[in-house]
């Protein structure tokens, strides 16, 4: 254990020296740390014994994108995306539903050895995407502002509406397996579920806030412990959740959203650490991922399994979200980038990892086309970032938002 968390710390620590030259060259973080973990793994050096699965990295990624959930819902900036608001909304209630719905009909096809709720989960993990690994074009301001508003929008926003659709096609595929029991039960649960967590994350967000509040009126908020408070805030929330049976994403889901709102005017003060803490998080996710997921399941690859994860990283995604912007201002070549950017992450695997924990029959097909998925996307999307940004925004006429 000492020696594997050495490697990780020091390499945290060697990549936090050079990460900004990193990130201006053809490669992304995540994928530096897919490679390296890679390297470090089974496969190559051996430093890892590719037994992190089912510990270490559910921890890891459990709490990155609880932390990721919170700060993404919390800094949707409403103002901003009023007078595009057409553009994410379209994308969300639209090319959403119909990613999943073309992701879960190609499950259909090519496993017949999922049955008709697998297949839905399936779709439901890969329609999630990763705002990471999208964080080249988000942030890129040659790009107009819009679009960037757009994409981070609904990749802050898409994992937590893929949450609940989860655990109910969970839960149905659950019962399916024992048809004598009641049907009803397994749904009532996962409302029970969806319940708790937005009551929970509601109700402590809204206590947390006003405290927060009255504390800073009254200057007892240190430039210190202020890295601290969301962080804190967004671990309770997803931690009392589940203690109570709730699912803590929807907790910190709803909670940033709260927070957000709140707190408004000094909210990027409070997200910024835990963008930070959740950065640093992700990327030890990711060497884990590369040292022993992508290891482990390479030998275990089928054609059906590799069409999957090409299609659904283009004519799955690409598809609805060209068509949910018909009729905007956005033109096709707005509307093709809009669909290509994408990315697979963090919010796909661990959603694989609680179809793994929950038994399903289908469960390890089901992880190994997401981790495919997902490694392919990590190249396809970090290697394309910068010339699809350039034939983008080449002869356009403006970048103005």
């Amino acid at each position: 254990m000492h020696l594997e968390l050495s490697i990780l710390a020091l390499f945290a620590f060697l990549y936090s020296l050079i990460a900004g030259r990193v990130e201006r060259g053809a490669a992304s973080g995540p994928m530096f740390f897919v490679f390296a973990g890679i390297l470090m793994g089974p496969l190559v050096l051996g430093w890892f014994d590719g037994n992190a699965i089912s510990s270490q990295l559910r921890v890891f990624a459990d709490m990155t994108l609880v932390l990721i959930l919170f700060s993404d819902a919390a800094n949707v900036e409403i103002s901003v995306l009023k007078s595009k608001i057409a553009i994410p909304a379209r994308m969300l209630l639209i090319g959403l539903p119909g990613v999943i719905i073309l992701g879960f009909g190609l499950a259909l096809v090519l496993f017949d050895m999922l049955n008709i709720y697998e297949a839905a989960i399936l779709g439901t993990i890969l329609a999630a995407t990763d705002a990471a690994l999208g964080k080249a074009v988000v942030t890129d301001e040659k790009i107009p502002a819009w679009i960037r508003t757009g994409l981070n929008a609904e990749s802050g926003l898409n994992d937590g509406l893929c949450v609940p659709f989860l655990f109910i096609f969970i839960a149905m595929s659950l019962e399916a397996m024992t048809p004598t029991g009641d049907a009803i039960r397994p749904l009532t649960v996962v409302l029970e579920e969806i319940g708790i967590g937005l009551i929970v994350g509601l109700g402590l967000t809204s206590a947390g806030s006003l405290l927060l509040r009255q504390c800073l009126a009254r200057g007892w908020v240190t430039e210190v412990w202020k890295q601290v408070t969301v962080p804190a805030l967004a671990l309770a929330c997803f931690s009392l959740a589940q203690l109570w049976h709730g699912s803590g994403y929807i907790a910190a889901f709803t909670g940033g959203l709260l927070f957000g709102h709140l707190l408004d005017d000094t909210k990027h003060n409070f997200v910024l650490a835990a963008e930070g803490v959740g950065e640093a998080l992700a990327m030890l996710t990711w060497l884990l991922f590369g040292s022993s997921v992508v290891a482990g399941v390479i030998g275990l690859v089928s054609w059906q399994v590799i069409v999957y994860a090409l299609l659904s990283l283009t004519i799955v995604r690409v598809v609805p979200i060209f068509l949910s912007l018909s009729g905007t201002e956005a033109t096709v070549k707005d509307r093709l980038f809009l669909g290509w950017f994408g990315p697979r992450g963090l919010a796909s695997i661990v959603f694989a990892v609680i179809v793994l924990d929950s038994g399903l029959p289908g469960g390890e097909l089901i992880s190994l086309v997401v981790v495919i998925t997902v490694f392919f996307s990590l190249i396809a999307h970090g290697f394309t970032a910068k010339p699809m940004t350039n034939w983008l925004v080449r002869q356009k006429p403006g970048n103005e938002g």
